[in-house]
């Protein structure tokens, strides 16, 4: 891997584990195996490696959806499939929780750089299920469950109010 790539793919463990404020440049480029010149060829800051971060987490997460997702074609049941979605990352990743709120929480209020990537990382995930659902009430809620469930289910190391958030979602969309 090029020197960029280490850097991002170090960035992209350490950032979702440890926190952004907990990891610092040194440690990235210590464990990316790069001199500290090359860090700063790449990146200008660690705002701009965080940056970079969040775009390639979305981009990630993004995937690894669609994949889980891709042999349900029927809208309501893709919006299931969602929500075992959330179960499979858990699992994954030792419910570690989003990467974008558990960022949201590290950042100063004012960093807009960092905060304008993770306002269009939730954008999307809304349009996500607004694109399923066609009513843009019902689309919100399922949206705002979706996203509690993240939250609950980091906080407890639990995966129950997922499961049962499935079965609400029956009672609004099937």
């Amino acid at each position: 891997m090029l020197p960029k790539e280490r850097i991002l793919d170090k960035a992209f463990v350490l950032f979702h584990k440890q926190g952004y404020n907990a990891t610092g440049i040194n440690q990235i480029i210590e464990e990316a195996k790069v001199a500290k010149a090359s860090f700063y060829q790449h990146f200008k800051s660690k705002e701009d490696l965080c940056v970079a971060f969040l775009n390639q987490r979305h981009e990630y997460w993004f995937n690894e959806l669609e994949n889980f997702t891709l042999n349900t074609e029927d809208p309501k049941l893709k919006i299931q499939a969602s929500f075992g979605f959330l179960i499979y990352m858990n699992e994954k990743e030792n419910f570690r929780g989003c990467s974008f709120l558990n960022l949201l929480s590290e950042i100063p209020s004012d960093n807009t750089k960092v905060l304008n990537v993770i306002q269009s990382h939730k954008s999307d995930l809304r349009n996500y299920f607004k694109n399923l659902i066609h009513n843009d009430l019902i689309a919100d809620h399922v949206y705002l469950l979706f996203e509690s469930c993240i939250i609950e289910s980091q906080l407890f190391k639990s995966n129950d109010l997922i499961e049962q958030s499935k079965k609400i979602i029956k009672t609004l969309i099937l």
